[in-house]
């Protein structure tokens, strides 16, 4: 071939096959707009680049489907999980009221009764006779019942074990004899669900603290970050604790404020802003769980009455005998133990600390030791209490506290003297209370209308998937491996000071690696054997299949 002939030939092959070009045509009234439409102007400055960046992370959660899907994505920054600090029910620092309504963001209101909203509710005489009767025959059989059973078995127990003894078993018979007598004037409590002894956690966001010192050091060391060292610090909290005894439903309490009225800045809320560390209170490393008790398939999720036991109350009391002392301890427990009850519920129907409740929920709380009763109702209107939200949220929680009644006086010669009605009056309206459907509430916004929880999927490897991750996190057992931890020696000679550079380089910190970063999804999928493949022809690799959110 010539030379003009492959030259012809390549100008044919390097021009274009076709110079047709067709353009859509634009109407003239689509084109133009009454107005001009701009693209958003974004404030490019440190802080709110991050608060965007948490914004869509929220978004995330939010999208998610499921309910243990949405605990697993809080989940997926923390493979070892996250620095917590620890609220137990029975461990009550000196001086804490103050803290726990900040961190719950709760307006107290201490008053004699209950609220005007249970003036409405009768008692009826024959119906409370008949309890009072059955009262009387129960606190005695229990009382003499238990010191018999013991005596014989010579079984020493602590003065906080017995009295917390006789106040479970005292609550078990109270519940008993209250579901039997007021069933037939109350259909609901057919419909409702007990739970004895059950676990409660519940972990949650809180901001506006000043910072730790290693983290306000660690800012003032960089010059960029260093006019953000005093800027105040998320801190995340988690209540453990164990109610004697609870009463679950399949609908929720009415309100007892509107939820208009949750905005009222009359109702005060303290604010801490102090390090937790200083008033007593103690973190671990642990994953973020919350359980109300009961696990998320239940139907029966909205909450009714809650009894907490207060046997630790007698270890206090031989430190701190100042009675103003004990009343704010016996508050600090009644409103972290009515949030975090709550706050679980509200995982549970699709909400998280990062999403807020769209609708008030309701708790009644009663703290016992078998003689002395309070009674507490909670209002949970917010949980949105992290970053800014500390400040800004013009939502409050709203709980009412009534001073402590008596259920008897004492037990002299195998007799009651004097059995107080008013306890049992105040019981009798809390059990007589009943749920409601909210008319036009979405009660579970952010879930999916038909697979609401991972029992939901047809397909059974993901849910099987999803419930070994979902139980293995709730469980807070720790990793086959642990964390990797630097020495007090290598602090000293290889970090602080570089003293050691014939040493050949082997730990984590020598290669700028940050174990305590590492994400949940970061680890190798199980292995499967070759013989138990699934012999399909799609199927390639030796890995299982992940679902991770």
């Amino acid at each position: 071939m010539s030379l003009i002939r492959i030259q012809r030939s390549l100008r044919f092959n390097l021009l274009p096959k076709s110079r047709c070009f067709s353009t859509p045509v634009i109407k003239e009234e689509e084109e133009y707009t009454a107005t001009p439409q701009y693209p958003p102007i974004l404030d490019l400055s440190y802080e709110k680049t991050v608060e965007r960046r948490n914004e869509a992370l929220f978004e995330q959660i939010r999208n998610v489907k499921t309910v243990e899907e949405k605990q697993i994505k809080l989940n997926m920054p923390r493979y070892y999980g996250f620095k917590i600090y620890t609220l137990r029910e029975e461990l009550i620092p000196y001086d804490d009221l103050t803290f726990a309504q900040h961190v719950t963001r709760t307006h107290l209101i201490e008053d004699k009764e209950l609220p005007k909203f249970y003036q409405n509710i009768p008692v009826k005489e024959d119906t409370l006779g008949s309890i009072l009767k059955a009262v009387e025959e129960l606190v005695l059989m229990e009382i003499e019942g238990i010191k018999k059973f013991y005596d014989l078995k010579s079984t020493k127990l602590s003065n906080v074990e017995r009295e917390n003894l006789l106040a479970s078993s005292i609550v078990k018979g109270l519940n008993r004899v209250l579901t039997t007598t007021l069933t037939h004037e109350v259909p609901h409590i057919k419909n409702t669900e007990v739970d004895i002894d059950a676990r409660l956690e519940s972990t949650w966001a809180v901001g506006g603290m000043n910072p730790p010192q290693n983290v306000k050091k660690s800012k003032e060391g960089h010059e960029f970050f260093k006019k953000f060292a005093n800027d105040p610090v998320d801190r995340i909290f988690c209540y453990i604790g164990s109610p004697i005894l609870t009463l679950r439903s399949d609908l929720p309490l009415p309100y007892v404020i509107s939820p208009s009225e949750a905005e009222n800045q009359d109702f005060n809320v303290p604010f801490f802003h102090y390090d937790p560390t200083i008033i007593g209170e103690k973190y671990e490393y642990r994953r973020i769980t919350n359980i109300p008790g009961f696990w998320p398939a239940d139907s029966h999720t909205f909450g009714l009455i809650s009894y907490l036991k207060t046997g630790h109350m007698i270890e206090r009391n031989n430190y701190y005998t100042d009675l103003e002392d004990i009343k704010n301890a016996t508050h600090r427990q009644a409103v972290l133990s009515s949030f975090a009850w709550l706050h679980g519920q509200a995982n549970y129907l699709g909400f998280t600390t990062y999403n807020d409740i769209t609708y008030p929920l309701i708790a009644q709380t009663v703290l016992t030791n078998g003689k002395e009763f309070q009674f507490y109702v909670y209002q949970m209107n917010t949980i949105l209490v992290h970053g800014k939200n500390c400040k800004e949220n013009p939502k409050r929680n709203v709980c009412w506290a009534s001073n402590k009644i008596k259920l008897y006086e004492e037990v002299n010669n195998g007799k009651i003297v004097g059995l107080n009605e008013e306890v049992l009056i105040n019981l009798i309206k809390m059990y007589k209370i009943e749920p409601k459907e909210r008319l036009g509430v979405n009660l579970r916004p952010y879930l999916n209308q038909e697979e609401k929880v991972v029992a939901d999927y047809q397909d059974d490897d993901k849910r099987k998937w999803l419930e070994d991750q979902y139980k293995f996190l709730t469980s807070n057992r720790p990793r086959h491996i642990e964390m990797d931890e630097y020495y007090s020696w290598e602090k000293i000679y290889k970090i602080d000071h570089n003293t050691r550079q014939m040493d050949k380089k082997m730990r984590f910190f020598e290669f700028f690696e940050k174990p305590w970063n590492r994400k949940l999804n970061d680890m190798l999928p199980v292995y499967i054997p070759r013989a138990l493949r699934p012999n399909l022809p799609r199927h390639k690799g030796r890995r299982a299949k992940t679902y991770w959110p």
